[in-house]
């Protein structure tokens, strides 16, 4: 193998997002939901209720993305959008609906993400979860 570049490494890193992208969103069809929409519901599911804001800023979505993503889950009656402290600030939670199928639609997703990952060990995923943890700002 000839030297490793850093965009042989990033080529590979995108080509393997998109491949789980695309094994997710089948696994989500089922659930009316996409990976980007399933991002959100997941955060809110693991965070409590959040402003829009905190959302976008987590996930590295920027602000107008994430604003078509909550309306269109809104209509969808995912997620309920209240006025926070400020005027201008919501405050964005699961619905009841959405509370009632998120052990179901996590099943649907781990048993995918299962299988992505069955050839390696508790310490390889430890390891990969590190590396991945060292690209980007600090602290994520």
């Amino acid at each position: 193998m000839d030297k490793l570049t850093n965009q042989d490494v990033f080529h590979r890193l995108q080509q393997k997002s998109r491949y789980v992208t695309k094994l997710i969103n089948t696994g989500l069809k089922d659930h009316g939901l996409f990976m980007s929409q399933w991002s959100i519901l997941f955060c809110l599911g693991k965070f409590g209720p959040m402003t829009q804001t905190e959302i976008w800023s987590y996930l590295n979505v920027e602000a107008p993305t994430t604003t078509r993503t909550l309306e269109r889950l809104e209509k969808s009656g995912w997620i309920i959008r209240n006025q926070g402290t400020d005027k201008r600030e919501r405050i964005i939670e699961l619905s009841d609906d959405a509370k009632a199928t998120f052990s179901t639609i996590i099943e649907s997703v781990e048993i995918i993400e299962n299988e992505l990952l069955r050839e390696f060990t508790e310490e390889e995923k430890a390891q990969l979860y590190q590396l991945l943890g060292k690209i980007g700002p600090l602290g994520e």
